[in-house]
């Protein structure tokens, strides 16, 4: 200690250091120090989250001896708070009620700082600063006097200036009705949550230690919901469900369709799926032990016609050409109840932007979530529903666009395919010399022919065969020889393999029969894969052709369909370009990830809605060459474009040029013989 009446404080991992008068509480000198240290009571000893450690020993580095005796002892606030909470950990202290009384190194642990990091899930990204929207922030406001004329929102302004150096608030009227009762309550102390620091949204009277938000990625198909804790960046809880939209139709157009023929149709459609979101919010709400009026704010996305739904807009513009978005823009500031949703009343709601009238907020949540604007590296984020979404890019440039794969990638229009659940068949491999199959089943860990395969499926038995599944059958029957490189089931093959049977006037193959049902991959149902991979194909041909590339650095699987295919078997079967195996991965459902970052950090939403501007649409609908790129596709991997780094992982069969003559003739040899 170099001087009697001041201390010498150094903070990490900030480095910040400053000299104070002895007796300075740790907090009053991190705030002057502008070091990151979190707090919504404002010093007094309510809210725990100013927690910082004492570094013991001689630090040469910063110059200084750091001791248990330079800081105050426990003070009755820290006690008081321990009885209510629970014991600190060993030199742990809170800052706001701890004085410095010689010199001293101090520790702002993650939790206890601001802007702490929520890390992604990719480390090559980069870490994004947490930042919520909406803030809490404790006050006591001083009681009314006949002879200083004020009104209680005066008052509490005055003291959000004074404390927490907030200015020019605006203020909800819903507040200003909620105020008076609120201050008499809590003994004239409040609790008041501040929107973007510019807008008084909510108050409640004494101290409100949570607030908490909802991401929400509103598909066609399901609706996935994430409850997060606005102070720590936590998933709480999460939850999904089928979106009840379906029963107007399984596909977006369908939907559209009813709207045009059914007055009113789209307003319907709307109370569905909020209804769908006030039941999923209360399940989120419940699980998590969370009250709903803590609920603070809500961001979505969704495709272009599910975010119009979700809106209140109708989406019959985008039902034909020229597909005109009601905005391209973010939708922000909508109260909770504009939307009746089951949160605060006054909770404000945010939807990520579109970009055209088929690439939608959930395609801004991907880019958001996978950042390939920051990199170099050429990436190639697809995600696979009924309408792929694909964006390819790098920090240079960004394209878009979307493609009408069918459901076919879901199991719809397959003859034995049903959704991923259990007793769905969802990996199988053929052996080349006998084509005999083997199986995984969702809901077991067995093979097909391992010892106890039959007793673990007794429980739900083999129903079909999922999105996944029906990749690799594919995939599968090309490496083994079973069907051609355009997709034809080899009839001859009938004489070597019972696997290979006649249906109608083509061939199967047969993957599973037992005493309830079949389960055969039909030459409709390989047609129907092909349709729907050469139709994502060749939208992402579009673009690296837009882009002037004819290779990719990485590619990303986005959706449920992208967690769980082997991506070797989607390169094999032509879903994909090719490229270094090592580098093809899962994203997850980045679209809810994205919408995740949004609610939790208010310099993304500003990126994203920047970002999305600079993003190139290609229209798939009205590209010459989309056509030509699409028949190359529907050959197996592709009839022209060559997969050398897939065939350093697989054997490729050879071309001829009379295979599919072959397969034909052999088809028309049984059909005589009969």
């Amino acid at each position: 200690m170099s001087d009697a009446h001041e201390a010498l404080v150094v903070f990490t991992p900030s480095g910040r250091r400053g000299r104070f008068p002895v007796g300075t509480p740790v907090l009053e000198a991190a705030r002057a120090l502008g070091v990151d240290i979190d707090s919504v009571c404002g010093g007094r000893g309510l809210c725990g989250r100013c927690q910082v450690d004492l570094c013991e020993g001689r630090f040469a580095k910063h110059g200084v001896s750091s001791w248990p005796d330079h800081l105050s002892a426990k003070s009755d606030t820290e006690q008081a708070w321990e009885k209510r909470r629970g014991p600190l950990r060993d030199g742990r202290r809170l800052s706001c009620s701890t004085l410095l009384l010689g010199d001293a190194v101090i520790d702002v642990p993650p939790a206890s700082q601001v802007h702490r990091q929520i890390v992604r899930k990719r480390a090559e990204v980069l870490d994004i600063a947490l930042d919520p929207i909406v803030r809490l922030y404790y006050v006591e406001v001083q009681e009314p006097d006949m002879h200083v004329p004020a009104s209680d929102m005066r008052r509490l302004k005055e003291a959000l200036a004074h404390e927490w150096r907030l200015t020019g608030l605006e203020t909800d009227i819903r507040v200003v009705q909620q105020l008076q009762q609120a201050l008499r309550r809590g003994g004239w102390g409040v609790t008041v949550a501040v929107h973007d620091d510019r807008r008084l949204i909510a108050v409640w009277p004494g101290f409100q230690a949570q607030a908490y938000g909802l991401a929400v990625d509103v598909g066609s198909t399901t609706i996935a919901a994430h409850l997060c804790h606005l102070q720590t960046g936590e998933v709480v809880a999460s939850t999904g469900r089928m979106n009840p939209q379906i029963r107007y139709g399984e596909d977006l157009m369908s939907r559209v369709s009813y709207i045009m023929m059914h007055p009113s149709g789209d307003q319907a459609m709307t109370r569905s799926v909020r209804d769908a979101l006030n039941e999923l919010t209360v399940e989120l709400a419940t699980e998590a032990d969370v009250p709903l009026d803590a609920i603070l704010e809500a961001t979505f996305v969704g495709n272009p016609i599910m975010q119009s739904l979700v809106f209140g807009i109708n989406p019959v513009e985008l039902g034909g050409a020229p597909f005109a978005l009601a905005t391209d823009e973010a939708i922000d500031g909508l109260w909770a109840t504009e939307m009746d949703l089951a949160i605060h009343p006054n909770a404000r709601v945010y939807g990520l932007p579109c970009i055209a009238g088929h690439v939608g907020a959930d395609t801004a949540g991907m880019i958001l979530s996978e950042s390939p604007y920051l990199g170099e590296e050429l990436m190639l984020l697809v995600d696979v529903g009924t309408n792929a979404e694909i964006v390819l890019g790098n920090r240079h440039r960004l394209l878009a666009c979307s493609s009408p794969t069918g459901p076919a990638f879901e199991g719809a229009q397959i003859s034995g395919g049903q959704r991923a659940a259990a007793g769905a068949i969802e990996r199988v491999r053929i052996d080349p010399l006998t084509l005999e199959p083997r199986f995984k089943v969702i809901g077991g860990e067995l093979w097909s022919d391992e010892p106890g395969f039959d007793a673990a499926m007794a429980s739900h038995g083999i129903t079909g065969i999922c999105g996944s599944g029906i990749i690799e059958v594919v995939a599968e029957m090309y490496l083994a020889g079973v069907i051609t490189r355009d997709g034809i089931v080899q009839g001859g093959l009938a004489a070597r393999s019972e696997r290979i049977v006649a249906d109608g006037r083509t061939f199967a193959y047969v993957l599973h029969r037992d005493a309830t049902r079949t389960i055969a991959i039909t030459q409709a149902d390989i047609r129907a894969i092909q349709l729907a991979k050469a139709a994502l194909y060749a939208g992402i041909r579009l673009l690296m052709e837009h882009f002037g590339t004819d290779r990719v650095d990485r590619i990303r699987l986005a959706g449920a369909f992208g967690a769980h295919i082997d991506v070797k078997y989607a390169m094999t079967l032509g879903l994909i370009p090719d490229c270094d195996l090592a580098h093809v991965t899962s994203a997850g459902n980045a679209a809810g990830t994205g919408a995740r970052i949004a609610l939790l950090s208010r310099k993304a939403r500003r990126e994203i809605e920047e970002v999305v501007r600079r993003v190139e649409k290609v229209e798939t609908a009205t590209e010459p060459r989309f056509q030509e790129h699409f028949v190359a596709a529907m050959a197996i991997p592709h009839r022209h474009d060559p997969f050398p780094q897939l065939s350093a992982h697989v054997t490729l069969p050879a071309v001829t040029e009379d295979a599919s003559a072959t397969a034909r003739g052999g088809r028309r040899r049984r059909r005589q013989r009969a």
